[in-house]
């Protein structure tokens, strides 16, 4: 069997492997051999579609946020043979006949890149909220498996939003996996990691990298990069099938410097607004950008980095926000606070 080797992202650093992939024992399973990466095995049949081109095929593994293989060439067939298939369409072309099919399919790709070339904003705003909710949800419960729940620590996420939202529908869940990461799902709907929560100093770090992902949603930031990746895709319900593909496409989403300055004005406000101060957020984007230039250091707040680009002006926008004598108060009091971050801790 010829070597084959794939790009691959286990989800829990940033950082990028190219192993091998092989046949396991079982025909059924594969595994990833040499590069540091984690062998399995894997079984073909949770493996996730996430799209492909002329020379290049993704997947997605069910239940693993962040998990990716990519084949840089059409593999093997004894690969090929047990890899889920896209839908395919013989049975259109048989009926209408090639002609038709390609007129409508030229047509069908115009309007898809005018879509999600010109558009993305625009389309993003006209999907109904019922069907934002939908899809939002779907995607979250896609990671269900890993969900962390307490009394103590879902009281306290619910005072933290209270806080920032003033009573506006948002759902926080938080997530066991050692990534440091926060990302806004579509439907109102906010996941963070235990890995950042770790990460954090203080809960006003938390409070305002949660702010900073209701911009997100207050924005749709996370639909329109949705309408940019998967285009007429997700207009016509394919979420509804591989869910996990649009939560993977969001975890691994890299906002535009416009998305990210308009959700940190949403932050400040919010913070402000609650009497939290900026001061800590400012702090924390300091801490990553100094990572970020001595990548020897850059350790586990790469995961955030890499859909979350920090830099010196970010921060100098928090500090300046800062209101000198203000009154402000912890996000959480002690006790909430020991709360969140334990939420985990009896899923080890």
């Amino acid at each position: 069997m010829v070597e084959t080797r794939v790009w691959h992202y286990d989800g829990q650093s940033r950082s990028r492997r190219m192993p091998t992939i092989v046949p396991g024992a079982d025909e059924t399973q594969f595994l990833l051999q040499g590069d540091g990466a984690e062998a399995g095995p894997y079984a073909f049949a949770d493996l996730v579609p996430q799209g492909q081109s002329h020379h290049e095929r993704a997947f997605g593994l069910k239940n693993r946020p962040g998990w990716q293989i990519t084949f840089l060439e059409f593999p093997p067939s004894e690969i090929a043979v047990h890899l889920p298939k896209l839908p395919r369409y013989h049975a259109w072309l048989e009926h209408f006949g090639p002609w038709r099919i390609a007129g409508v399919l030229a047509l069908l790709v115009g309007l898809t890149l005018l879509a999600t070339l010109k558009f993305p904003p625009l389309i993003a705003r006209s999907i109904p909220q019922s069907v934002e909710e939908r899809m939002g949800a779907k995607m979250v419960a896609s990671m269900g498996a890993y969900a962390c729940s307490s009394p103590a620590g879902d009281a306290a996420l619910k005072a933290l939003a209270a806080r920032l939202r003033q009573g506006d529908n948002v759902t926080i869940r938080v997530l066991h996996a050692p990534m440091v990461n926060a990302v806004a799902f579509p439907g109102h709907q906010v996941v963070l990691f235990d890995g950042f929560i770790q990460e954090a100093q203080s809960p006003d770090e938390i409070a305002g990298v949660l702010a900073h992902e209701l911009g997100h949603l207050a924005h749709q930031d996370g639909m329109e990069a949705l309408v940019r990746h998967f285009g007429i895709r997700l207009l016509l319900g394919g979420f509804d099938r591989h869910p996990s593909s649009y939560a993977n496409a969001l975890l691994n989403a890299r906002y535009s410097r416009k998305a990210e300055v308009g959700a940190d004005s949403y932050a400040i406000g919010r913070l402000q607004g609650a009497g939290i101060s900026p001061g800590p957020t400012a702090a924390l984007f300091t801490r990553m950008a100094e990572q970020d230039e001595q990548p020897e250091l850059a350790g586990r707040l790469l995961n955030y980095l890499s859909s979350h680009p920090p830099s010196p002006s970010r921060a100098q926008r928090f500090t300046q926000s800062v209101q000198k004598n203000f009154p402000y108060r912890p996000a959480l009091d002690a006790a909430q606070w020991q709360a969140l971050r334990t939420m985990c801790a009896k899923r080890g």
